[in-house]
């Protein structure tokens, strides 16, 4: 009978590796390869016009790192991540907090919440290039007819960065709001009635319970947003243009060197110690969230 098992065994095994197989393949031939192959472009004098290339060693890393654009961009894309992180989570939050409770209405509130976030970045960047436009923006026409003092959205460099918040943070809220909804549903009734049993405040409730039960799902939203926020790029090109200095992203100033410049070996090196901070900050949070839960897994039991 052994015999039997063991070929069984091998015979599930194989199928296993057999079903994995092909997600693997494609999963490196689409992701790892041209990472590696992008690493290896960083060290070599490729230019997208085609000809021979050299390898240059660190070169490419060493003007990046005193490039003024890099730091400038460097700069811009932290505030813009994390303003726009910040006040998503915020307002998410509150938002899902005020959704909570069963009502009429909500299930068309919630539809109505996802449809910022299913758009195209690219298309909505338009759309509100057209509301946010000093002349003929209907914004300002609104604030005009109010009396109020119309701002130039678009050209004034103190507000052209605000401009690109303020519609991220349309865009991105209700995914804040839908994750922090979910695990508002999941937190047992039964803690709260136990709350209300001992006349605990409302503030205590927050704090004890819907805040550190919330706490994990609302990290993982932090993580996806602040990862996509790091790679702003379509709402800067279709707003402001990856030119303005004070809009300019990492992603953008990427755009101009490979695009522009035809410099594939040094935007290959922009584009790797783009990916640097990027998965740092991937790597921070997971870990965080792991520890979390393994705190409130041994406080559970």
């Amino acid at each position: 009978m052994e015999p039997a098992v063991s070929y069984a065994e091998r015979s599930a095994g194989r199928l296993k590796y057999g079903f994995v197989a092909p997600a693997l393949v494609l999963l490196i031939g689409m992701n790892v390869f041209p990472l590696c192959y992008n690493i290896v472009l960083s060290f070599t004098n490729a230019e997208l016009s085609g000809g021979a290339w050299t390898f240059v060693g660190f070169d490419h890393y060493s003007r990046v790192f005193s490039d003024p654009r890099y730091a400038a961009a460097m700069r811009t894309t932290a505030l813009f991540t994390t303003l726009a992180v910040t006040i998503e989570l915020a307002l998410g939050f509150a938002l899902a907090l005020s959704l909570q409770r069963t009502f009429r209405g909500k299930s068309a509130i919630l539809t109505l919440l996802l449809i910022p976030m299913m758009l195209s970045p690219a298309v909505m960047g338009l759309y509100w290039n057209l509301i946010l436009n000093g002349q003929y923006g209907i914004l300002n026409q609104t604030l005009g007819a109010l009396g109020l003092v119309q701002p130039q959205w678009l050209t004034d460099p103190a507000l052209k960065l605000l401009s690109v918040l303020l519609v991220d943070v349309w865009m991105w809220t209700p995914f804040m709001a839908l994750i922090a909804l979910a695990g508002l549903q999941a937190i047992p009734v039964y803690l709260y009635e136990a709350a209300e049993i001992d006349r605990a405040s409302v503030w205590r409730v927050f704090r004890r319970i819907t805040l550190p039960l919330c706490a994990p799902l609302l990290f993982l939203a932090v993580l996806f947003r602040a990862t996509d926020a790091l790679k702003q790029f379509d709402l800067v090109m279709a707003i402001t243009g990856p030119n303005d200095a004070a809009t300019q992203t990492l992603s953008a100033l990427l755009y101009q060197v490979m695009l522009r410049d035809y410099k594939i070996g040094l935007g290959s090196a922009y584009a790797f110690v783009v990916l640097v901070p990027v998965v740092a900050l991937a790597t921070v949070f997971i870990r965080y969230v792991d520890a979390m839960q393994r705190r409130q897994g041994r406080g559970a039991t």
